[in-house]
């Protein structure tokens, strides 16, 4: 990742920018099938999208990036497929660790990460533990990540919070399952933005992303760059947020 130049030009942070963007990646498997190419190597150029977009997160001093990298039913994939898309994780987090560093990236990553093997598992261990005091831009990655699993996961903690006598259910609030959830020390997230065409959310951060701004391109996601990136942020600052409020009129 070569962000130097173009960090050392802009500096500038708009105020309405969103603070914390989630992307769902969608579209490698049918951009390497639109070309006639196996579908890791969609992955691959899935990959260069990323890097694209951190960059221009840096750019922007975007505060979180939470990255939809492989959801809790993407198991359902050809075995081959599943495996090579392991290695290139792994192979991104070996490869990219100095620049995580060097740019003061944090990197995170949300999921039930113990299906994965210990190789695996070990480089997420180690790239977490190497940017944990990194104070730039927070790079969350949802790896084998379920909004639903979430969900429940928190629910269990509150209610082993409940049977420990530390907890009582009457003082359950909202906020209570936030603060379970595996995002639970992040901002809250502002834009969603999927690439690929479709309009759902695929069981992304369902709790979270309740107040969201919603962003959909038809583009798929390795051909996903700056301009895209940029036409979505500017979407999301012409937008009112109310939250469930009454739209502001001027007088």
């Amino acid at each position: 990742m070569k962000y130097k130049s173009s960090l050392e030009n802009n500096e500038k942070y708009h105020k309405h920018n969103p603070r914390h963007v989630a992307i769902i990646m969608d579209g490698n498997g049918r951009w390497a099938n639109k070309k006639g190419k196996m579908r890791i190597l969609g992955h691959r150029e899935g990959f260069k999208a990323v890097k694209k977009a951190i960059r221009f997160s840096l750019i922007n001093n975007l505060k979180i990036l939470t990255l939809y990298a492989f959801s809790s039913e993407n198991w359902n994939r050809p075995l081959f497929e599943i495996k090579s898309l392991m290695e290139l994780f792994s192979y991104a987090l070996d490869s990219e660790i100095q620049n995580l560093k060097k740019y003061n990236i944090r990197f995170k990553v949300i999921g039930d990460i113990k299906y994965f093997d210990k190789k695996l598992q070990n480089s997420i261990y180690n790239a977490e533990k190497m940017t944990l005091n990194n104070s730039g831009l927070i790079l969350n990655i949802a790896a084998n990540y379920g909004g639903r699993w979430d969900i429940i996961q928190s629910i269990k903690k509150i209610i082993n919070k409940v049977q420990q006598g530390v907890l009582h259910v009457n003082n359950i609030k909202e906020k209570t399952l936030s603060q379970y959830l595996s995002t639970s020390k992040l901002l809250p997230v502002d834009l969603v933005i999927r690439t690929g065409g479709e309009k759902r959310m695929s069981n992304f951060l369902l709790w979270q992303i309740a107040y969201s701004e919603l962003y959909f391109t038809d583009v798929l996601w390795p051909d996903f760059n700056q301009n895209i990136f940029q036409h979505a942020i500017d979407t999301f600052i012409s937008r009112e947020r109310r939250f469930g409020g009454f739209k502001k009129y001027e007088k």
